[in-house]
C-alpha cells in the first residue's frame, strides 16, 4: 500500500505528464500550421485540360526556378527572367509498384499554346520556341498548361523549387556526396568546383547542378539534366534510407527546409498529401524508381537546341496507360537504388547516346543492347582517368 507522501509524488509527475503532452501536443499543432503555412500556392489555368490518368496513378510536375529575386541571387551568376531551371514529369503508378521521372530539356524547341501573362500584360500568343521561355512567360500555371498540351497527359499536381530551397534541403539531410573529376572553373556561371569526391551542402551543391559549362563531357543542358537526375536519386536515397524519416529532428529540419521554398497548387500544399508522396515514394522502393530523359534529337535549323524526337510519343502513351517504361527507354536510366555517386560524366542518356549530346536516329523498336553493370561502368570510368 502507497504511503501517502507516494500517492502525492506519483500525481505530480502525472500531472507533469500531462503538461508535458499538452506541451507536445500543442507544440506540434504549431509546427504543422507553421510548416503548411510556409507554402505559397498558384491555381491551374483555367482552360480545358486532358482527362485524368488511370484512378490512383499520379502525375506531378517539378519544377525548378532559376529566379534571382532576394537570397535567391546571393552569389548566383548570370541573370534571367526566371526560367524553369529543371523541369520534370513524375509518375507514380496506380498500384505503387514503380515510380518515374522524365526530364524535360529547357532548351528543347516546342510550340508552346497561347497563355495569360504572369505581369498581367495581356496574352502570349505561343509558338515555336524554347520550352523553359513558358515559364518566364506565365509562371508554373503556364508551364502545366504547356506540358499537358504537349503531352496530353494531365498534371494532378505541381510543385517549384527556389534555388534557396533547394540549398536548405540539402544541409537538411547533411549533404550529399558527388564526383567532380577535373576542377571547375565556370567564369559564365560564376561557379568553381575543385576535382575529386566529396560532400557538398548549401552553394556548392547548388552550384553542381546548376553547372553547363567546363565540367568535361557530357556539357550544357543535356550533361547537367543527367546530373540532376543522379543528384536528386542520391537525396531521395539519404532521406528514405538514412533514417530521415525516423527521426523526429532531421524530419523536422526537412520538412521546415522544404516548406519554406515551395509554390505548389491549392490541393498539394498539404502536409499530408507531401508526407503521402513521401511514403508511396519509400513503399514502391527505391528500386523501383528511375529517372529518365524525354527522348530528343537535334533541332535541324540549330544545332545548338533539340527536339523532342518521335519516340516521345510512346512515352506519354505509356504514362497515360500507367505503364512501365520498359526497355525501350530505361537505357541510362538513374534510380536511387543503385548505390552510385553522382558524377560530372554521365556516360549515357536515354536516346542511347554516349555523349550525352541529341541523337539525330532515335530507334522506333525496343533497344536489345544490354545493360552495363555498375562495376564495368566504373572501370571504364577509371580506365579513362575519371572519378565514379
Amino acid at each position: 500500500m502507497r504511503s501517502p507522501r507516494s500517492r502525492i509524488i506519483l500525481k505530480r509527475v502525472g500531472i507533469g505528464f500531462a503538461v508535458f503532452l499538452m506541451a507536445l501536443t500543442l507544440f506540434a499543432v504549431y509546427e504543422y500550421k507553421k510548416l503548411q503555412g510556409n507554402i505559397d500556392t498558384v491555381e491551374f489555368d483555367p482552360d480545358p485540360r486532358p482527362a485524368a490518368v488511370a484512378p490512383k496513378a499520379i502525375n506531378i510536375l517539378v519544377m525548378g526556378s532559376d529566379t534571382r529575386d532576394g537570397a535567391n541571387g546571393k552569389g548566383i551568376g548570370g541573370d534571367t527572367p526566371g526560367l524553369s531551371d529543371t523541369t520534370m514529369i513524375l509518375h507514380l503508378s496506380a498500384n505503387r509498384k514503380f515510380a518515374y521521372g522524365v526530364s524535360l530539356p529547357r532548351d528543347a524547341m516546342v510550340m508552346r499554346p497561347s497563355c495569360r501573362r504572369k505581369d498581367g500584360n495581356g496574352k502570349d500568343p505561343g509558338g515555336l520556341t524554347m520550352f523553359n521561355t513558358a515559364y518566364a512567360v506565365g509562371g508554373p500555371a503556364y508551364t502545366v498548361k504547356t506540358v499537358e498540351r504537349l503531352t496530353g497527359i494531365r498534371m494532378d499536381h505541381f510543385v517549384v523549387v527556389d534555388f534557396v530551397g533547394f540549398k536548405a534541403m540539402v544541409n537538411a539531410i547533411h549533404g550529399v556526396k558527388i564526383c567532380v573529376p577535373t576542377e571547375v572553373n565556370d567564369t559564365v556561371g560564376n561557379i568553381n568546383l575543385p576535382a575529386g569526391t566529396y560532400t557538398v551542402t548549401g552553394q556548392q551543391a547548388l552550384d553542381y547542378v546548376r553547372v553547363r559549362h567546363d565540367i568535361g563531357a557530357p556539357t550544357g543542358d543535356i550533361g547537367r539534366m543527367k546530373r540532376q537526375q543522379s543528384f536528386i536519386a542520391a537525396m531521395i536515397k539519404k532521406v528514405i534510407s538514412a533514417g530521415t524519416l525516423t527521426n523526429p529532428i532531421r524530419t523536422l529540419n526537412f520538412l521546415e527546409a522544404a516548406t519554406e521554398s515551395l509554390t505548389t497548387d491549392p490541393e498539394f500544399a498539404n502536409l499530408k498529401q507531401l508526407a503521402s508522396l513521401g511514403n508511396s515514394l519509400k513503399n514502391i522502393g527505391l528500386d523501383n524508381v528511375q529517372f529518365i530523359t524525354v527522348p530528343f534529337q537535334e533541332y535541324a535549323p540549330d544545332p545548338n537546341r533539340v527536339e523532342w524526337s518521335s519516340d516521345a510519343t510512346a512515352l506519354w502513351s505509356l504514362i497515360k496507360r500507367d505503364k512501365n517504361i520498359g526497355a525501350r527507354f530505361n537505357d541510362g536510366a538513374v534510380s536511387p537504388g543503385s548505390g552510385t555517386t553522382p558524377s560530372a560524366n554521365a556516360s549515357s542518356t536515354p536516346s542511347g547516346n554516349a555523349s550525352g549530346t541529341p541523337s539525330g536516329n532515335a530507334s522506333n523498336t525496343p533497344s536489345s543492347k544490354p545493360t552495363k553493370s555498375q562495376a564495368e561502368k566504373d572501370a571504364e570510368a577509371e580506365a579513362a582517368g575519371l572519378c565514379t
